[in-house]
């Protein structure tokens, strides 16, 4: 079978820059001239950036959106299995024909400039966004931020930053106050911006532009509040009070992105049964994600098997908190990162709850740490390590020794979607 037409031309895209990351608006503002400025017939925007927490809140805004009737386009990045998840139309997973004719008039309108493949993919989001019809516009930040090529659109209704931490410092700075400054880089002009949980060091940057540029703050833990009671969530800001299910994503640190998307819900208008839907019809794939079926779910049938794509320290704590909460079962890790990862930070957290890691290298990704590799960082950390040939000869593994074992897949979202892929 031959490859859809949208993958040669994403293949061709590659090709088109020598690095994957290269922060500069340059590039952009020459593609989106040559298109005639798509970003400026958007659907009202609301722009996302932050460390951990930016697909999980925005899906949860999304869910609420569309809960209240309203057509929504979302981008996103980097996908799991198909490039099409990163462009979803007025609700719906772009069309491969939509999407192959937009990359062939972005390529055609780029000639043999250099420009990275992330570049031109968001030129073409724009594109799509700017051709059909909806009511809001999420876009979800890269890398960064300040020089993201999703930060091009002038006035955007509304900046969302989420925790700011440590990740990425090869292209964002050595402190939290540097990578503060390159996520508050989305705060435009007197637009409105919700700012999530974060360190006195990363607030202080953030509150500091956006009081230079007369942009309202809502901030959690000053403007609005948000916690679990008696297995509900409840969140307070200065309209009111809410009382609301958890959101369907598991996870306490799911809590506090939840407070994050209701304030930015709030600040655009919205009521509580936007909320509430915003917590109940919220779906995200690989945040704590369950595997109930598929061939990995086979190969160990008597085991609970979870996925999750978070992959720097504080992604980890929040995993780790999660297992503990979880009943009482042996648990497992097969983990495969990348090398462009703080691989030590990643593992401590799961030091005194994994019995053991089978460390795999990930298919396909020339940064990939090998097992050896993962598993010498692992034993670092004081977690036993082995190494496998790849996911399936991880689970086998572990569902010899341990049939009812808790295995949790994790490590990066690219091995992420390669374990969505294989599991089908």
């Amino acid at each position: 079978m031959s490859a859809p037409t949208s993958d040669i031309l994403l293949d061709r895209m590659m090709s088109l820059h020598p690095k994957l990351i290269d922060l500069t608006l340059d590039r952009m503002w020459r593609i989106l001239d040559a298109l005639g400025h798509p970003e400026r017939d958007l659907p009202p925007v609301v722009h996302i950036a932050g460390t951990n927490g930016k697909g999980s809140t925005l899906a949860m805004i999304r869910a609420g959106l569309e809960g209240a009737g309203l057509g929504v386009h979302a981008y996103t990045s980097p996908h799991l299995v198909r490039f099409h998840e990163r462009i979803r139309l007025a609700g719906e997973l772009i069309e491969e024909k939509a999407l192959s004719d937009i990359l062939d008039l972005c390529l055609a309108a780029n000639g043999p400039d250099a420009i990275t493949y992330f570049e031109i993919t968001t030129a073409a989001a724009f594109v799509a966004f700017a051709e059909t019809p909806a009511d809001m516009t999420l876009l979800e930040v890269g890398l960064g931020g300040r020089l993201d090529a999703t930060n091009v659109v002038e006035t955007p209704r509304l900046a969302v930053i989420t925790p700011v931490d440590m990740d990425h410092q090869q292209f964002l700075g050595d402190t939290l106050a540097d990578i503060a400054a390159e996520k508050a880089g989305i705060i435009k002009r007197g637009v409105p911006v919700i700012v999530g949980r974060q360190s006195d060091a990363a607030l202080d940057v953030i509150e500091a532009r956006a009081e230079r540029l007369g942009a309202p703050v809502l901030a959690h833990g000053q403007h609005w509040h948000v916690w679990e009671e008696r297995g509900r969530l409840v969140f307070q800001d200065e309209t009111g009070l809410l009382d609301l299910p958890l959101p369907a994503l598991p996870g306490a640190h799911q809590i506090e992105n939840a407070g994050t998307a209701l304030a930015a819900l709030r600040a655009l208008g919205h009521d509580e049964a936007a909320c509430e839907a915003a917590m109940r019809n919220v779906t995200w794939p690989a945040r704590m994600q369950r595997l109930r079926r598929g061939p990995l779910v086979k190969a160990a049938p008597g085991a609970e098997l979870w996925l999750d794509g978070g992959h720097n320290p504080h992604a980890a704590s929040a995993i780790a908190d999660h297992m503990r909460g979880l009943p009482e079962r042996p648990t497992y890790l097969v983990c495969g990162m990348l090398n462009t990862k703080d691989v030590a930070g990643f593992m401590r957290p799961f030091a005194g709850i994994a019995r053991r890691l089978w460390a795999v290298s990930i298919p396909g990704q020339k940064a990939t740490l090998s097992a050896a590799e993962t598993a010498g960082f692992a034993r670092q950390a004081g977690i036993a390590a082995s190494e496998a040939e790849d996911v399936n000869a991880a689970i086998a593994a572990i569902a010899r020794i341990a049939p009812e074992a808790r295995i949790l897949i994790c490590g990066s979202l690219y091995f992420a979607g390669e374990v969505l892929t294989e599991n089908g």
